[in-house]
C-alpha cells in the first residue's frame, strides 16, 4: 500500500482528521485520539502504525514484517507496525486500521461516539 492509498482509506472511515506531524508521518485521528501513523520506516518501503487488540498484538508482533510498534510499544501499548509488506497484504492492512479505528472509537466519550452517527 502506498502513503497516498493508506491516505485515501484512512479518510473515508467515519469522523477522522489529518495532520503531517512527527517528522513528515501521516497521522490520522478519530475524535482527536491517535488510530493510525504512516512513516516511522527503517526501510525505503512505507511503514504503518496501528493499534491492535491485545490478541492480534500477540499475533502479529513476532510475523514476518511486522514488529511492536516504535516509540507506542515500548511504552506498554499495544500498537503494531507493519514495516515490510507486498500488495498482496492490503486487505490485511486496512482490516487493521479498520480495527483500529474501532478500538479508539469505543474510548471516545458516549457523545462523541454518537456525534459519528449523525453525519
Amino acid at each position: 500500500m502506498t502513503y497516498g492509498e493508506y491516505n485515501n482509506f484512512c479518510g473515508s472511515l467515519p469522523a477522522t482528521s489529518y495532520v503531517v506531524q512527527w517528522g513528515g508521518s501521516h497521522v490520522w485521528k478519530v475524535g482527536a485520539k491517535l488510530f493510525a501513523v504512516g512513516g516511522w520506516g527503517k526501510l525505503d518501503k512505507p511503514a504503518f502504525t496501528f493499534k491492535t487488540s491485545d490478541l492480534n498484538f500477540q499475533i502479529l508482533r513476532d510475523q514476518p514484517g511486522y514488529q511492536p510498534a516504535p516509540y507506542l510499544a515500548s511504552r506498554g501499548m499495544k500498537w503494531i507496525q507493519q514495516y515490510d509488506a507486498t500488495e498482496d497484504t492490503d486487505e490485511e492492512l486496512k482490516y487493521y486500521l479498520l480495527e483500529s479505528h474501532r478500538i479508539v472509537s469505543l474510548g471516545l466519550t458516549k457523545k462523541k461516539q454518537l456525534g459519528f452517527n449523525q453525519g
